[in-house]
C-alpha cells in the first residue's frame, strides 16, 4: 500500500503553526522564569525556614509530582471558575506550567544549596558579607551551578510538555496543529512537520542554556 505524502495544507497554515510555536515559546519562557523565582524561594525555605513552612512547601511538592500534569491543568482552568476566578486558556496554561516546574525546580535547587559546604558560609561571614550576600554569591550561584544541567533539562522538558496545554484550547504549537488536522485531514504530514519545530525548539533552547551557562557560570581560572 502506497501512502500520497501532500504538504500543501501544511504550507498553506504555515502562519498559524509559527504562531502556536511562537506561544510555545513565550509560555514556556514565562514559566520558567516565574517558577525559577518560586523554586528558589522554595528551597531557601526547605533549607532553612520554620517547620511550618517546610511542611508548607513539602505538601506542595509532593501534591504536584504525585499528580498527573493534565489534571492539574483541568484543576486550574475547569476548577477555579466554581470559586469566582475564570482564566483565559492561555493564563491557565501559564500558571499550570509555572506551578509544575517550580515543584520539580524547587527539588533541583534544594540538592544544589545542599551541597555547598557550611565552611564556605562560615568562611562569607567572616569576611563581613551581609546574609543576603552570602546567600548570593557563596550560596546560590555555585548552587545554580552543580545543577544547571539538571535544571535546563528540566525547562526543555517543560517546554516540551506544553503541548498538554492544547487539552484545554490554548492556541500553541500543538492545539493549531490538531485544529489543521481536524480540516485537512492530513494527519501525517502535520504531526511529521510539528515533531521537527518541537526538535528545533528543544535545540535552539539547549544552545541558549549553553550560552547562558557560558557567560554566568563558567569561571575562567589563572593557572600562572
Amino acid at each position: 500500500m502506497t501512502y500520497d505524502f501532500q504538504f500543501d495544507a501544511v504550507l498553506a497554515s504555515w502562519d498559524y503553526l509559527l504562531a502556536g510555536a511562537w506561544l510555545t515559546v513565550r509560555l514556556s519562557f514565562g514559566a520558567m522564569a516565574i517558577g525559577l523565582v518560586i523554586a528558589i524561594l522554595c528551597a531557601l525555605g526547605k533549607t532553612s525556614g520554620p517547620k511550618p513552612v517546610r511542611w508548607l512547601i513539602n505538601a506542595y511538592i509532593e501534591v504536584i509530582r504525585n499528580t498527573p500534569f493534565l489534571v492539574q491543568i483541568f484543576l486550574i482552568f475547569f476548577g477555579l471558575p466554581t470559586v469566582g476566578l475564570r482564566l483565559s486558556p492561555d493564563m491557565a496554561a501559564l500558571i499550570a506550567m509555572v506551578v509544575n516546574v517550580g515543584a520539580y525546580a524547587t527539588e533541583i535547587i534544594r540538592a544544589g544549596i545542599e551541597s555547598i559546604h557550611k565552611g564556605q558560609i562560615e568562611a562569607g561571614l567572616a569576611l563581613g558579607l551581609r546574609p543576603l550576600q552570602v546567600f548570593r554569591h557563596v550560596i546560590l550561584k555555585p548552587a545554580l551551578r552543580t545543577v544547571y544541567p539538571a535544571l535546563t533539562s528540566q525547562f526543555i522538558l517543560l517546554m516540551l510538555s506544553s503541548s498538554v496545554v492544547s487539552a484545554i484550547s490554548a492556541d500553541e504549537l500543538t492545539s493549531v496543529a490538531n485544529n489543521i488536522q481536524s480540516q485537512t485531514f492530513r494527519s501525517f504530514e502535520i504531526y511529521i512537520v510539528v515533531t521537527g519545530i518541537y526538535l528545533v525548539l528543544a535545540l535552539m533552547f539547549s544552545a541558549l542554556f549553553a550560552g547562558i551557562y557560558r557567560l554566568a557560570f563558567a569561571y575562567t581560572v589563572d593557572r600562572r
